[in-house]
Parts: C-alpha cells; sequence; structure tokens
C-alpha cells in the first residue's frame, strides 16, 4: 500500500520533470534548434497538427531553422502558422522549404529568457509540492480507514520528502545549465 502510494506520486512528478524538460528545450538559445518550432500547431485539413508531423525539421547551420514540409501544400499554413508564433524571426518560403533565420539575441532579450527559465522552474516545483500535499492526504486518509498503520504513514511522508527534494534538485540543474545556455553570447 505504501510503495503504491510512493510509486504513483514518483510517477507523476517524473512526467511534471519531462513536462518543464520540454518547455525549456523550446525557449530560445544563442543557437538555432529544431525544438524551437515542433510542437507549433498547424491548422491542417481541420486539424491542429504539430509542425514536426508535416515536415522535415533541421538546423543547417547555428542561426538557421529549416522546415521542409512532405506536403507542398501545407507550406502556406506552416507559414503562417511560424508567423503567429512570435518566434522574433519572420519566416521566409523558399521554394518548397520555409527557412528561419534568427538574429543574434539583445542582452535584455537574454534576460527576459532567463526570467522565463525561472518562472518554468516555480511552476513545475508548485506542482511537484502539490503531488506530495496529494499523496500525504491520500497516505493520511488511509491512515484514518486503517488501511496504514502511523509508522507507514510516517515513512511515506519522510519518503515523499526525499522525492521532492531529488526532483526539485533536477529541476535546480536543468535551470542552470539553460541559464547558462542563454547567457552565453
Amino acid at each position: 500500500m505504501a510503495a503504491e502510494i510512493l510509486k504513483k506520486a514518483d510517477d507523476r512528478m517524473k512526467k511534471t520533470i519531462e513536462a518543464f524538460r520540454k518547455e525549456l528545450s523550446s525557449i530560445r538559445t544563442g543557437r538555432a534548434s529544431a525544438a524551437l518550432v515542433e510542437n507549433i500547431l498547424v491548422e491542417y485539413y481541420g486539424t491542429q497538427t504539430p509542425i514536426k508531423q508535416l515536415a522535415n525539421l533541421s538546423t543547417p547551420d547555428p542561426k538557421q531553422i529549416a522546415i521542409q514540409p512532405y506536403d507542398k501544400g501545407s507550406v502556406a499554413e506552416i507559414d503562417k502558422a511560424l508567423q503567429k508564433a512570435d518566434l522574433g524571426a519572420m519566416p521566409k518560403v523558399d521554394g518548397g522549404i520555409i527557412r528561419i533565420i534568427l538574429p543574434p539575441l539583445t542582452e535584455e532579450r537574454r534576460k527576459d529568457l532567463v526570467k522565463l527559465i525561472k518562472k518554468h522552474s516555480e511552476d513545475s516545483k508548485i506542482s511537484i509540492r502539490n503531488i506530495r500535499r496529494d499523496a500525504i492526504e491520500e497516505a493520511k486518509a488511509k491512515k484514518a480507514k486503517k488501511e496504514l498503520t502511523e509508522d507507514q504513514e510516517k515513512h511515506i511522508e519522510t519518503e515523499i520528502q526525499k522525492t521532492v527534494e531529488r526532483h526539485s534538485q533536477e529541476i535546480d540543474r536543468r535551470v542552470v545549465s539553460k541559464e547558462k545556455e542563454v547567457m552565453e553570447v
């Protein structure tokens, strides 16, 4: 019973970390990355579809993202979605390929990106703390129903706290790494 509560909480925390990792990958650094555009949704035959399902994404050089749609008829829709996405660079249609040339980041923009990274990290930590609260409440409810002993409940609380600390440290490590990446000139 106790192991089940701990596993469920740990799995939910891992999903939070994965979502945080995806958010970080979509934040622009000094180098071009296909992750900046891969999840932008495009209206394609009446459904919202991520660009990565509609096109081959590549970075031919550090300042450029090339998007080569599988269906040449989707170029206009992809172009429109990229313009709406506000990437800080306008896409250019070059035959059947869409190219995005990323301008260098200004110091002010780099600082704004660091603030955004910190906001995402705090949101993720709040989510992890909410998962901790849910697990502890579940343990208390099971103790009240006499499904867990008091020692088991205390053990769950201790282990959940260790898990929270481990995942919070993982978030902090990712934040430091991404901030360094963003601030490099």
